[in-house]
């Protein structure tokens, strides 16, 4: 008997013993089990963290602005193109459109997604200081999975810069317009009198014909401008560029309006120091010299001075510089002095003749050296243009 509860005994002890183990052995699965949730979650919040992190970042770097609101038109993110755009600090989380924007046209926009799934291409000019903003706006509506309103997302693209090349454009064309029509018109109404009969008088058909041939000219000139300038616009002018001496080009040019200084009574000065080498394409270099010549005869004083200096700067550029005698240019003028048909005094500029493109032609082929112009101007002295070239490269030895 005692043998018995002896056996009973120790089996009921090792039956502890293993249900003990059991249970140590589940508690630590538990516990391992508890660590790797914990893990994951982790993990997990961390990359919805980074996306987030990401998200975020990837909004702030569109060109466009972006607008995102929840169902209660409450915004839930605004990137910093949008916060430029109407002037509002981020994050903006919980402020209405029209609190951020303080826009009501925009705030509208928002309001239609009430009843329309989206809004597209709708147009906006925002007033401004300085110049007026004109955007477009794309709206989209967002649904949950039970189809219920999620809020919105409102996209704004800048056209500002589209809509100023538009009018840069229109200004053009209607220029080109004006000054194609002017000789043209001449040009007929000389031609329609010669065949009434002033052909019959040979001092009419001289002038008349002088006429024709004067504006056919100007014409040509223009034409040609208009092309060249279409060429640098596109990049594909090509250069010769050569080591140059500089004072043999300005000695060229200023051969070539010699006559044309004489009907003014101007003297033309060659100020440039032998020596002076550029690396540059010497037909358009000659062009560009003669355009700022032939202008400060146009604008200089009669009976004045023009004269073209040149000079070796420090880090090696070449400095050309013409200048005039004249009455300046106004301030106003100066920073629009480069444009195409751009005139300060449009009813002297087209008594002087020309096509109102020089400038713009010196600025392009200039830059097309790679190069840079610029202008000092003011009542008292007259105006000075001011090309800079960049350096000659040295040659290594071999």
């Amino acid at each position: 008997m005692d043998a018995v509860l002896i056996l009973l005994c120790a089996v009921a002890a090792g039956l502890l013993i293993a249900l003990l183990r059991e249970r140590g052995l589940h508690a630590a699965d538990a516990d391992r089990y508890r660590k790797e949730v914990g893990e994951q979650r982790a993990r997990r919040e961390a990359e919805l963290k980074g996306q987030s992190q990401q998200t975020a970042a990837l909004f702030d770097r569109m060109v466009e602005g972006l607008i995102v609101v929840d169902a209660g038109g409450r915004i839930r993110l605004a990137n910093r193109a949008a916060a430029t755009l109407f002037g509002f600090e981020t994050p903006a989380g919980g402020k209405t459109i029209l609190e951020a924007t303080r826009n009501h046209e925009v705030a509208a926009v928002a309001a239609r997604l009430d009843k329309e799934p989206e809004v597209l291409g709708h147009e906006l000019r925002i007033d401004s200081i300085d110049t007026p903003r004109f955007l477009q706006v794309n709206a989209l509506a967002l649904k949950d999975s039970a189809g219920a309103s999620d809020g919105a997302i409102i996209v704004f693209h800048d056209l500002t810069r589209l809509r100023q090349l538009e009018g840069v454009r229109q200004e053009f064309v209607a220029n080109v317009s004006h000054e194609l029509r002017t000789p043209l018109s001449l040009i007929k109404s000389a031609t329609e009198t010669l065949i009434d009969g002033a052909k019959d008088d040979p001092a009419s058909l001289t002038r008349f014909l002088q006429i024709i041939d004067k504006h056919s000219n100007r014409l040509a000139l223009l034409i040609d401008d208009l092309l060249l300038l279409s060429t640098l616009d596109s990049g594909v002018l090509r250069l010769n560029k050569q080591p140059l001496a500089i004072k043999s080009t300005v000695q060229e040019a200023i051969d070539d309006l010699r006559q044309r200084a004489l009907t003014r009574d101007v003297t033309l000065e060659n100020l440039v120091p032998a020596g002076l080498i550029v690396l540059a394409d010497n037909d358009r270099m000659r062009q560009v010299i003669s355009n700022l010549v032939d202008n400060a005869i146009k604008y200089g004083r009669p009976g004045g001075t023009t004269k073209v200096g040149g000079r070796a700067l420090e880090d090696g550029r070449i400095e050309v510089s013409v200048a005039d005698d004249g009455p300046g240019i106004p301030f106003d003028a100066q920073a629009r002095i480069f444009e195409r048909f751009y005139r300060v005094d449009k009813a002297r500029s087209r008594e002087q003749g020309g096509t109102g493109l020089g400038l713009a032609i010196v600025k392009h082929v200039i830059q097309a050296h790679g190069g840079e112009v610029r202008l000092t101007s003011d009542a008292s002295t007259g105006s000075i243009f001011i090309l800079t070239l960049p350096a000659v490269p040295k040659m290594g030895r071999g």
